[in-house]
């Protein structure tokens, strides 16, 4: 596998959108993306992960990304996601329910793509994160934004977050999550901007486009092993 762009949001019920970002990222040499529902949108219809699989030109893969900020709401939640054959994400600005979420063996990302969130990474759920082979997610979609002052606070802050990240040896991912599809770029220049603006040397912003997307996609193709349907297992 090469590179992956590791969260494209996307509103399921408009293919045509859909299939524009897709033909962008087989256009820029990405051959491997993870779709993230948009609307709030908790479980992945079986008959839309087919139909995408079916259809398209590069691989895909499927996420689900739940924004919680009650711990109680995050205990009521996870219970649905046993048997999940997708990736799973949480972000929230609640400390407790980032621990939380890190220590939870069903949760795979703990995201940090929001700019507010950012800041309340800590080096306690980064810690956890390594313990239980899960990752920590940063996003480039802050610092595209036009205005030019949120742009300069929020690179300031992906950037001091991500060497917070580094120093503590961080299994991390970067992704895009962008929506506007001007604002895809070819993986050498991602690769440039966190190597030259971010600070990440190469040998680890190729690892958080490369091989730790790889990892999480492995990982739902374990879960799926002696699966009949997403949700329906062999045992």
């Amino acid at each position: 596998m090469t590179y992956f762009e590791s969260r494209i949001p996307v509103n399921i019920n408009d293919f045509n959108e859909i299939e524009k970002k897709i033909d962008i990222c087989n256009d820029l040499g990405i051959k491997n993306i993870i779709l993230e529902p948009k609307n709030g949108i908790e479980i992945i219809p079986s008959d839309f992960r087919k139909k995408m699989q079916n259809s398209s030109k590069v691989n895909i893969f499927f996420r689900i990304n739940l924004r919680i900020n009650k711990l109680e709401n995050f205990r009521a939640k996870i219970k649905k996601y046993g048997n999940f054959t997708g990736i799973l994400s949480i972000e929230s600005l609640n400390k407790e329910v980032q621990l939380q979420s890190a220590k939870d063996s069903r949760v795979d990302i703990i995201s940090f793509s929001d700019p507010e969130i950012i800041k309340t990474i800590t080096p306690g759920v980064i810690s956890l994160t390594k313990q239980n082979n899960s990752f920590i997610e940063f996003s480039l979609a802050p610092i595209m934004v036009r205005n030019k002052a949120a742009q300069s606070k929020n690179f300031r802050n992906l950037f001091k977050f991500i060497q917070l990240a580094r120093k503590l040896k961080a299994n991390f991912i970067i992704s895009g999550n962008f929506t506007d599809i001007f604002n895809f770029r070819h993986p050498r220049a991602l690769l440039s901007i966190c190597n030259s603006l971010l600070g990440i040397p190469m040998n680890l912003a190729k690892k958080a486009y490369i091989s730790n997307p790889k990892i999480l996609v492995e990982k739902t193709r374990n879960q799926n092993v002696g699966l009949i349907e997403p949700g329906v297992k062999l045992v």
